[in-house]
């Protein structure tokens, strides 16, 4: 099977490394694009990067590589990003899958579906360049150290840009919700997929990022679905 893994806000390929080691050991191919202006793209920073540059990113990759009938995960923030790439290229993906991530509908922004806590932060902030959060319930020393020092700042406009979607996929969705950590801004996007015929939903008792945490765990979900 071929996944496409996409990382949330500043992320890059660099967060996938354990469970796509774990994925290509069963024999799996594993894509993990770094989106521009983080991880190793973070000289191409720049204000004008926005969510569009970031779905054009995973389109590149499709694309390029020639790629279909894969599994595409999108974490966190990555969740605009794979709404907007499985509408447009929708005939090609097999599942979507949503890592405690956003789940946008049509005209909206990570701004408009963040906490009003998090949106007050974000409106507030002088410049374009938006700095990494605390640790999002990672309470492991080694776990908090690997994942702060590469972590960098995110463009503002891939956060304010409202995505654009016709409804062109219909395929299988997946919801993993992580239930670990509280507050969570994913609760809301949890509860109505788990209530919604139309999704898998499976939970893990763990932080924002399982990736790290529970590698092992993620990468049976992933593969059964």
């Amino acid at each position: 099977m071929k996944f496409v893994l996409v990382h949330g806000a500043w992320g890059g390929s660099w967060m996938w490394s354990r469970l796509a080691q774990l994925l290509r050991a069963q024999g799996h191919e594993v894509f993990t694009p770094s989106m521009t202006g983080i991880g190793e793209r973070v000289h191409l920073a720049s204000p004008s990067v926005d969510l569009s540059t970031h779905v054009n990113d995973v389109l590149g990759t499709i694309e390029y590589e020639r790629l279909s009938d894969f599994a595409l995960v999108g974490h966190s923030y990555g969740g605009m990003v794979v709404s907007a790439v499985a509408d447009r290229v929708a005939e090609k993906i097999r599942s979507l899958v949503y890592l405690d991530a956003f789940v946008p509908k049509d005209g909206q922004s990570l701004l408009d579906l963040a906490r009003p806590e998090m949106r007050e932060k974000l409106l507030a902030l002088q410049g374009w360049q938006v700095p990494p959060p605390g640790p999002q319930g990672i309470t492991d020393p080694q776990e908090l150290a690997w994942l702060q020092s590469r972590r960098n700042p995110q463009p503002l406009a891939t956060l304010k840009e409202k995505v654009s979607l016709k409804g062109n996929y219909k395929g299988k969705r997946a919801y993993i919700f992580c239930s670990g950590y509280s507050p969570t801004t994913f609760a809301p996007f949890g509860a109505a997929t788990k209530a919604d015929k139309a999704w898998q939903y499976h939970e893990l008792p763990t932080h924002h990022y399982p990736q790290i945490s529970m590698p092992r765990e993620l990468a049976a979900i992933l593969t059964a679905l």
